[in-house]
């Protein structure tokens, strides 16, 4: 079953990030994460997994020209990408680097943030020690997750959402519970955690909820993993694409300090 509110072809990953960061989700809570950084004139800060520069900007912009940004990612195209839109900002640099092994000194960085990473990283309690030890004592780190296992997508087959949410989980995303699970593994790197905001952005139409979630790319991955049979899968995607749509998800923002 193919309609024409649901996008067959991957979108490229830069253009996905922009899409995103300029959605309805996207202002919101990269808005509470900024709040939540509280970023001062003159201080360090380092985005951690910084994509093509989504983010960059607005901290310079907090930081000031007497203050220092970092981007750090490992994606050869996404630095490129992010080098090249932040070049006129001076205090702005950006360095190819594994966030599981900083390329930066201890103590180094006022301000530190994830967004969205943590998801997909091999090992989300060593990159979270690694930000502990590059943020000087009371510096701040804030993270955002969303926790995949919240996600429900309204159908009159509850065991259809089930599935679909269960593939999400197990497959579709390496760390899917982890947005629930940042306050325990802050904790458990040595940070202290001062606050837990949780947003949850509620989708009423199918094509912008498929804008940011892909539905039928992943129902059709669903169903190679053997989660949906292609009937169900059908049938899935028919009363998403014709029927009343509701579709929701946890985002977690925390903000833990050194």
């Amino acid at each position: 079953m193919t309609s024409r509110v649901f996008e067959t072809v991957p979108p490229d990953p830069i253009a996905y990030l922009d899409r995103l960061a300029v959605s309805e989700l996207g202002r919101e809570y990269k808005a509470a994460m900024l709040a939540a950084l509280t970023v001062g004139a003159g201080q360090t800060v380092v985005d951690l997994g910084c994509g093509p520069g989504t983010d960059l900007a607005a901290l310079a912009d907090a930081v000031g020209p007497g203050g220092t940004v970092l981007g750090v990612d490992h994606d050869r195209e996404a630095v490129d990408a992010a080098a090249e839109r932040t070049a006129h900002l001076l205090q702005v640099s950006v360095r190819l680097a594994d966030l599981h092994e900083l390329p930066l000194a201890d103590a180094s960085c006022d301000r530190a943030r994830t967004d969205r990473v943590l998801q997909h990283v091999a090992d989300p309690a060593l990159a979270l020690r690694e930000a502990r030890r590059v943020l000087r004592p009371g510096g701040l780190l804030v993270l955002g997750e969303p926790d995949w296992g919240t996600l429900t997508v309204d159908h009159p087959d509850a065991a259809l959402t089930a599935a679909y949410t269960r593939y999400v989980t197990d497959h579709a995303v390496r760390n899917g519970r982890i947005g629930s699970q940042l306050p325990r593994l802050a904790a458990e790197s040595g940070l202290e955690v001062a606050g837990v905001r949780p947003i949850t952005p509620v989708f009423r139409e199918v094509g912008a909820a498929d804008r940011v979630l892909g539905l039928q790319r992943v129902t059709r991955r669903a169903v190679a993993a053997g989660y949906f049979s292609p009937v169900d899968a059908d049938r899935w995607l028919a009363h998403l694409a014709d029927g009343p749509f509701l579709a929701t998800v946890t985002f977690h923002v925390v903000t833990a300090r050194a």
